[in-house]
């Protein structure tokens, strides 16, 4: 049976090295502590939403952030009490009702989010714990950076929105070259300044996810939210010493000889060059193995940069492998098998030639956990 493993130590190692990054920080206020805003979407990037979202609150983390009304409720049925922000703006009345109704922390990023987030307060004789989005040149949820005035004008009109806090987020924290996160982090800190000049609370300060947080420690503010880091899978070089969470575990289903010339897999992708002992594995794209996000950068020196790096690949032995724990000698040990022809959608093919391998032994591959079908069983180990 399939699993995707998390290793509970090298887990407890990254929330370590997160924390200990977040002491040495340019914050605002030196007599508060750097806030950790443990970012759970995505069915908890992958490990599991409620499994990983206890396991960050054992180890210190009480502040988690969501995407979607769903993630957000299932938090609250599994009786977790930490602080839950919606990170996305919402003026749909019903949505914006099932969260005042959990106790989940507004984003609020428009005058409609504003207006139905007041008039369910009104109705309900509440105060509404909220945080201001602001749209630093993202193009997605907020107020835009530049109608300062246009926010204040909304913002001054509030009753019944207690502002806990205000953020943004950056596009391209994980570039090389920092010019346009630099210009995002000014627009967003004039808002800031204008808004205090008009004496409307700000709560804690935002802007840095991981690669952000990470790479700009005059920007980490008063709280930053964290997602790929705690999994040490990141857009940026990892030279922190995060480690990789997650792989996806299964077994040797079938083992078989081969002919010369034979095919294997769709396509006839690949033809064998001799006698060839080969295993079966019941793990294939619909598991998320292989799977990869998608090229969605169209301007030209994005495509230019991918042309470049398929170039270099192209001189480098770009095979798949899975590792498969075996008997070598006295003791067990993983061997690295080559995948042959193309993945399927729950299979693969792999080389054992002269390996000592059998039916039912370990198999362990390589996988981003937000790929894993949420179906498939998250082991904590």
């Amino acid at each position: 049976m399939k699993s995707l493993v998390i290793n509970r130590e090298d887990l407890k190692h990254n929330i370590r090295k997160i924390k200990e990054i977040a002491k040495d920080t340019g914050r605002l206020d030196n007599h508060k502590p750097i806030k950790i805003i443990a970012v759970v979407k995505g069915n908890g990037y992958g490990l599991g939403l409620i499994p990983y979202s206890k396991f960050l609150i054992d180890n210190g983390i009480d502040f988690l952030a969501v995407s979607t009304v769903e993630e957000a409720i299932k938090l609250r049925e599994a009786k977790i009490q930490a602080k839950i922000l919606m990170l996305s703006s919402t003026a749909i009345k019903k949505e914006v009702e099932q969260l005042v109704e959990n106790d989940i922390i507004l984003s609020i990023g428009s005058k409609e989010a504003f207006d139905i987030a007041e008039e369910i307060a009104a109705q309900k004789n509440i105060k509404i714990k909220a945080h201001l989005k602001i749209d630093t040149g993202f193009g997605r949820y907020g107020f835009i950076y530049r109608e300062k005035e246009k926010i204040v004008a909304i913002l001054k009109n509030r009753k019944n929105i207690q502002i806990e806090g205000t953020f943004s987020h950056f596009s391209l924290a994980f570039y090389e070259k920092n010019e346009y996160s630099e210009k995002q982090f000014k627009r967003f800190m004039d808002v800031i300044e204008v808004l205090k000049e008009n004496k409307i609370e700000t709560g804690m300060l935002h802007i840095c996810n991981s690669s952000g947080f990470l790479k700009f420690k005059h920007m980490r503010l008063n709280a930053v939210r964290i997602g790929s880091a705690f999994l040490g899978r990141l857009a940026i070089p990892n030279v922190y010493g995060l480690k990789k969470i997650g792989y996806l575990k299964s077994n040797v289903t079938e083992i078989k000889e081969l002919p010369k010339n034979y095919s294997i897999g769709y396509s006839n992708a690949y033809i064998t060059k001799g006698q060839t002992m080969v295993a079966q594995i019941p793990c294939g794209y619909a598991d998320g193995y292989h799977v990869r996000e998608q090229r969605d950068m169209f301007r030209k020196r994005d495509k230019l940069r991918y042309i470049i790096r398929d170039i270099k690949d192209s001189f480098k032995d770009q095979s798949l492998y899975a590792q498969i724990l075996c008997k070598e000698g006295k003791q067990k040990e993983y061997k690295k098998c080559k995948v042959l022809g193309r993945i399927g959608m729950y299979h693969i093919t792999v080389a054992i030639t002269g390996k000592n391998i059998k039916i039912g032994d370990e198999v362990k591959l390589n996988v981003s956990p937000m790929f894993v079908d949420s179906m498939i069983r998250r082991e904590y180990i």
